[in-house]
């Protein structure tokens, strides 16, 4: 009579070995996606810093809001140049000047992001159907907006530029315009003195004044 034989067989060592490939590649795809997510994350953060830091900037020198209108930083095309850096501390700046500072600086904000792109404008209908747009309207009465975009990965792995629509688009709110004070009302003409009465004799005992 014959034992049974003991042990796996090899088509079962096999099996095993493909489940446990299997299970290590759905890991590896798992922490891949965990990882660009979280640069992903990490980088749009950054833009929003960059963004809100412009943007304070820009409201604490509203009078000089519209000297920030116009900018755009491109790096893939190795446009917007600094220029001139204002030596703004050893002597004081004009507002014009500080604003050219706070857009220099913002410039070398935008290099942590991999090749940013930036443009800062007036723009009413930034993200028309939920989606953001790079052309500004440009009207007088929209708000000032700054919009940044980056290279990217997308969760899936697949490469995302910001040749289609900005990551991100912030609005400024600029304080109101300080209003003049009503004009004080017209100063009354001068009371016009009524004519003293003129006296009137009294008559005297013989009917005489």
């Amino acid at each position: 009579m014959r034992r049974p034989i003991a042990g796996f067989t090899m088509v079962e060592v096999l099996v095993a070995v493909l489940l446990l490939a299997v299970g290590l590649v759905g890991a590896l795809a798992m922490q891949s996606h965990a990882m660009r997510t979280r640069q992903e994350s990490a980088l749009q953060t950054e833009a929003l810093q960059a963004a809100a830091t412009l943007a304070d900037r820009i409201r604490a020198n509203a009078a000089q809001s519209s000297a920030y209108l116009g900018f755009e930083f491109d790096a893939a095309a190795a446009s917007g140049a600094s220029d001139e850096r204002p030596a703004c501390a050893g002597s004081p700046c004009d507002p014009a000047a500080i604003a050219r500072l706070e857009l220099d600086e913002f410039r070398q904000h935008l290099a942590a992001l991999p090749l940013a792109r930036a443009v800062v404008c007036r723009d009413s209908g930034a993200a028309p159907d939920g989606h953001l747009q790079w052309p500004c309207s440009g009207a007088g009465d929209a708000p000032v907006v700054i919009k940044i975009g980056w290279r990217s990965r997308r969760p899936d792995g697949a490469s995302a530029s910001f040749a289609d629509a900005p990551g991100v688009a912030l609005p400024v709110a600029l304080p109101d315009p300080p209003t003049a004070p009503p004009a004080a009302p017209p100063a009354p003409d001068d009371p016009v003195e009524p004519p003293e009465p003129l006296p009137i004799a009294s008559a005297g005992p013989g009917g005489t004044p």
